[in-house]
């Protein structure tokens, strides 16, 4: 008796990638240019491709100086020129090859083994992010909220592992990881995760007063757990405070700045007094909307220009990004996911103040505190309480936690929002006598908060040696216009 059985090619698992090629082709060149590392990125197109991409370049911390985005045809090919944090090419092996494994395809076992390995070393909270729980906070801030916060999570017995906050324009965004005080595992009751949640948002909503404007109490005042999965990383956190701040409205002015010069008249901190500009033009041959950006450039810049479109649902066919005498000058040609350009005034209003809220929101200026101690339950409490009874309140807050050391950087002002006076800060350093490590930073010079904008029909004018893919495209139509012959 025979038995046949059908027969399967060993090469048919194979075969897309043998037509079309790998979903995905990483290059990494130190050999073209002298300064910088030159990643080429090509891969089958879809929405949030170049943002993962920026992401985990941003993961590791890599500047971005210029890059060149085209998303065509359903092909996506991107060309990005970096350094380290060091202001270096990329040097290290493990560095190349997790960028190899987080992009595209590494087959090798030996170069995944150590890209894994490099991902771990950099990440090295990933694992224990991942065993605790994650709260989300968002709403309208006041002085001494974030201290208000660490206090109230003190009292109901919650250990905070590692947390990050942003304020900006009368809103506040945190996200915080928090562990059962006397077990220092996750919190995982759904009773006891309610009560926190509770007792949180009365906290975040005596905010609300009766004298306050609409558009503050339209801000909404929202507390959840979050599950952040095994690998968590900081790039995550950051899109995460992006998304919370967007939907906190954050990029309305609060009624107090009504009085300030308009958006045209303000500077972004640049020493020449040069103002940040982002103006949006319709391409009406193309159908796309022209993103156009300038101001004082700065590490994750991209990324947060990138995360804020992406989360507002526009999609990114091409890109230029250029940086020259520490300005960036960025084009993005955009449609929304439905194929559209932006149609309305309203609309492109509403995308350059949140751009515009998403390039300030990241940047403080005033005193920056770093501070270490040997770990302990509420001691996070007991600083912010010491900087709220000094008449100090967090602007910007990271704190985490180094095995047995909590390692918190604090970026602080006035409960006015001017800046601190130095004989507060030693008033306060006197104050924490469990402190290790007090170091004081003044980045009021050189990370001074970018404000200002404005709304054009023309893109900005631009710096002498800056590239503009807009005044490609056009001259192309221009030249394709003049060559045009009717036919009778």
């Amino acid at each position: 008796m025979m038995v046949c059985w059908p027969y399967f090619d060993p090469e048919f698992d194979n075969l897309p990638e043998r037509i079309y090629g790998p979903p995905c082709r990483v290059c990494i060149d130190n050999d073209s240019m002298e300064e910088c590392t030159v990643i080429k990125v090509d891969s089958v197109n879809k929405q949030g491709i170049l943002l993962e991409v920026v992401q985990v370049l941003t993961n590791i911390n890599l500047t971005i100086l210029k890059s060149y985005i085209s998303s065509d045809a359903g092909w996506f090919m991107d060309v990005f020129h970096v350094q380290d944090e060091h202001g270096d090419k990329i040097r290290d092996q493990n560095v190349i090859n997790y960028i190899l494994q987080a992009i595209g395809t590494v087959r090798e076992i030996e170069n995944t083994v150590k890209a894994m390995a490099y991902r771990n070393d950099v990440f090295n909270n990933s694992d224990q992010l991942s065993e605790h729980t994650a709260i989300e906070m968002k709403g309208t801030d006041r002085p001494g909220l974030f201290s208000e916060i660490s206090a109230a999570l003190a009292d109901l017995h919650c250990n905070i592992v590692e947390a990050h906050a942003w304020s900006h324009n009368a809103r506040l965004a945190c996200v915080a990881y928090i562990s059962d005080q006397s077990t220092d595992t996750p919190i995982d009751d759904p009773h006891r995760l309610a009560t926190i949640e509770g007792h949180l948002t009365t906290v975040l909503r005596a905010t609300t007063t009766p004298t306050q404007s609409e558009s503050e109490i339209a801000s909404p005042q929202e507390v959840k757990t979050a599950e952040f999965g095994e690998g968590t990383n900081m790039t995550d956190v950051e899109r995460r405070l992006h998304q919370l701040m967007l939907s906190a409205g954050d990029f309305h002015r609060p009624e107090f700045e009504a009085m300030t010069p308009p958006p045209s008249s303000r500077s972004d901190g640049d020493e020449e007094g040069r103002k940040m500009v982002v103006s949006i033009e319709n391409c009406h041959e193309k159908w796309y909307s022209i993103v156009s950006i300038e101001c004082k450039d700065r590490p994750r810049l991209m990324f947060d220009i990138v995360c804020t479109l992406t989360d507002m649902q526009y999609v990114i066919f091409h890109a230029s990004i250029s940086s020259r005498d520490g300005r960036s000058l960025q084009e993005y040609f955009i449609r929304h996911v439905d194929g559209y350009a932006l149609s309305s005034e309203s609309e492109k209003e509403k995308v350059i103040k949140c751009l515009e809220a998403a390039i300030e929101r990241r940047v403080c200026e005033g005193v920056r505190l770093e501070l270490s101690a040997e770990n302990r339950v509420g001691l996070l409490s007991d600083i912010t309480r010491v900087l709220r009874e000094n008449g100090l309140s967090v602007v910007r807050a990271d704190v985490k936690t180094q095995g047995e050391k909590a390692v918190n950087a604090f970026y602080l002002k006035d409960i006015l929002g001017n800046e601190v006076d130095t004989d507060v800060v030693e008033s306060v350093k006197k104050e924490m006598d469990d402190v290790i490590d007090f170091e004081v930073k003044n980045d009021g010079g050189g990370s001074s908060s970018q404000q200002g904008g404005c709304l054009s029909s023309s893109p900005p004018q631009r710096s002498p040696g800056f590239f503009s893919l807009g005044d490609v495209l056009k001259s192309q139509i221009q030249r394709f216009s003049h060559n045009f012959i009717p036919t009778n």
